[in-house]
C-alpha cells in the first residue's frame, strides 16, 4: 500500500509554508480529516493497520483515541479489529474519560490517533486510562511523523519522542518532513507567511 499516494490523492498532503502545533514552521503538512471523509479509504487503511496489529500478536480489548484528530481513525480500527471504540477528551493540562464512557481494571486499550507527531497527544491519553486501572498495550496510527520508532519501520526514535520505548507504535508510513524555528525558517525568510491548517487554525 502507498500511504503517500493515498494522501495525495486526497489532497492531504499539503505543500506550502504551514504553522505547526508545536510553533515550528513546515513546507509540508499531513490533513488526515481529507483522508477520511472517504470511507472506503478509511476502511482500506484501517483495515492494513488492524492487520499489521493481528500480525504482531497484540491481544486488544479496546480502542481509544484522543478527541477531535483521532476519533475517525479510532473508530475505523476498532470496526476493523472488532473491539469497543471509545475517546477521551481535553481538559486542563490532559485528557480525560467523559459520556458515560468506563474502562475496566486490567482492560487492554490501543491508543490511535490519525497522525503521531511526537506522540504527546497519544500519551496524555495513556495516561488518564491507565489512571483508570486500564494498560495500554500499544499505540497506533494512520501517518507516523518519523519522530518516534514504529513496528517495521526504518527511522529511529528522535529525542523530541514522548512514547514509552517499552510500548509498540504501530503505524502505516513515515512521513518525515523539514521542520525549522521561526527565526531559522527560509520561508520566512523569502517573505512567505505561514498558516495554520490544523483544527485550530
Amino acid at each position: 500500500m502507498n500511504v503517500e499516494q493515498i494522501y495525495k490523492d486526497a489532497d492531504a498532503l499539503l505543500e506550502g509554508h504551514f504553522l505547526l502545533a508545536s510553533g515550528n514552521h513546515s513546507a509540508r503538512y499531513l490533513q488526515s480529516a481529507k483522508v477520511l471523509e472517504y470511507p472506503e479509504t478509511a476502511t482500506k487503511l484501517a483495515d492494513a493497520l488492524a492487520n499489521m496489529i493481528r500480525e504482531a500478536g497484540v491481544e486488544v480489548d479496546t480502542v481509544c483515541a484522543p478527541a477531535l484528530g483521532g476519533v475517525l481513525a479510532g473508530y475505523e480500527l476498532a470496526r476493523s479489529l472488532g473491539v469497543r471504540s471509545i475517546f477521551v477528551e481535553k481538559k486542563e493540562g490532559g485528557m480525560e474519560l467523559r459520556r458515560g464512557f468506563e474502562v475496566k481494571p486490567g482492560e487492554k486499550i490501543i491508543i490511535c490517533e490519525d497522525i503521531i507527531t511526537t506522540g504527546g497527544s497519544a500519551v496524555k491519553a495513556a495516561e488518564a486510562i491507565e489512571a483508570l486501572g486500564a494498560k495500554v498495550v500499544a499505540f497506533a496510527s494512520l501517518a507516523n511523523r518519523g519522530f518516534c520508532k514504529r513496528v517495521g519501520g526504518e527511522a529511529e526514535a528522535k529525542p523530541e519522542c514522548k512514547l514509552p520505548a517499552d510500548v509498540p507504535l504501530f503505524s502505516l508510513a513515515d512521513f518525515t518532513f523539514e521542520m525549522y524555528a521561526p527565526d531559522a525558517c527560509p520561508m520566512c525568510q523569502e517573505g512567505s507567511t505561514a498558516i495554520k491548517p490544523g483544527s485550530k487554525g
